[in-house]
């Protein structure tokens, strides 16, 4: 007797209303109705002492599972991911494909000083040791990390939700696209290049120098700033100290308005704080971390890349290609 393969998706803790409005999308778009989506059920099991153990409530036999979770703080979060990847290989799925929009320890990707780990080599082993097939997520803060897996990484980029939102604002006259430093201008040169096949749109590079980590000693800006809309785009905001740094000077070289785009919303340290009393006048996330505390805030907009994602689960899952979504639209 042979069984119909399925789709079924899943949610850690910590992405719950990310994977709830992922599941929603794919309710309702082409397709739906041959696939029954529905957000599975999944139990985690805690003891007293603090450790856990996921157990999926119904069969997973013979199906694609999508796991949903991002791997911010804390360790728990990853954690609950590997163990529910290990869960679902042992009763017999066909494939595990973690879905990961936030890839935490992303910022380790190398040896920068003697004696230090790198731990986003030491995440992409542990998945695939755990079982995973496949990964997808979200504006890696290098793209080397892809080459760290043995496994398909599928690298969704926010571009295209940001680009949108730029493009329907009316605010947004003169626009320049600036990087907050120059391991950015790859990125904000690629928002550049697109803006630029309708308008000037000018490309401005902001030099900092560091004091130690988190901590911004200077910044200079090189390129045209005088009477410009200026977005600043940006893998993730962390403690906003380099963003509100550089919105300062920006401003005093005469910008007539300073925005920021960036992927992940991590807004450490006071973030939110710092952002509403800098120069900026707003700044774009996504919802690849959960901020639901945000949801009236007059300056950070949380953009959703869910359907992003959504779209890219069901192109993997049928075996069509994806390519075509990974350019900036």
């Amino acid at each position: 007797m042979q069984h119909e393969h399925r789709m079924l998706v899943f949610s850690c803790k910590a992405s719950e209303a990310f994977a709830q409005r992922v599941v929603k999308y794919l309710q309702e778009t082409e397709g739906a109705e041959d696939e029954h989506i529905e957000l599975g059920a999944l139990d985690v099991d805690k003891f007293s002492d603090g450790e856990f153990q996921p157990s999926y409530r119904d069969s997973v036999r013979g199906a694609t599972v999508f796991l949903i979770q991002s791997t911010f703080p804390p360790a728990d979060n990853l954690m609950e991911l590997l163990l529910c990847i290990d869960a679902a290989k042992r009763a017999s799925a066909d494939k595990v494909i973690a879905v990961i929009p936030y890839f935490g320890w992303a910022r380790q990707d190398r040896k920068d000083r003697p004696r230090v780990s790198i731990g986003a080599k030491l995440v992409a082993n542990l998945l695939r040791a755990a079982g995973c097939d496949r990964v997808m997520t979200c504006d890696l803060h290098a793209d080397q990390i892809q080459g760290f897996f043995d496994i398909p990484v599928d690298h969704i980029y926010a571009s295209g939700v940001f680009v949108k939102a730029i493009s329907e604002s009316t605010q947004f006259k003169n626009l320049a696209i600036a990087a907050p430093d120059m391991g950015g201008a790859k990125r904000a040169n690629a928002y550049s290049k697109f803006f630029s096949k309708r308008r000037d749109c000018p490309v401005i590079i902001c030099h900092k120098t560091r004091e130690r980590a988190n901590v911004v000693a200077e910044i200079k800006a090189i390129g045209e700033v005088e009477g410009k809309d200026v977005v600043i785009v940006d893998d993730m905001i962390d403690t906003a100290g380099t963003l509100c740094k550089a919105a300062d000077v920006l401003k005093k070289m005469g910008a007539k308005s300073v925005r920021a785009c960036a992927s992940h919303g991590v807004l450490s340290g006071g973030a939110a704080n710092r952002i509403m009393e800098s120069a900026l006048d707003e700044v774009y996330i996504t919802d690849t971390i959960p901020h639901p505390e945000l949801e009236n805030h007059p300056k950070i907009k949380v953009l959703s890349i869910a359907p992003v994602f959504a779209t890219i689960m069901r192109r993997v899952y049928r075996y069509e290609p994806v390519s075509t979504e990974f350019e900036i639209k």
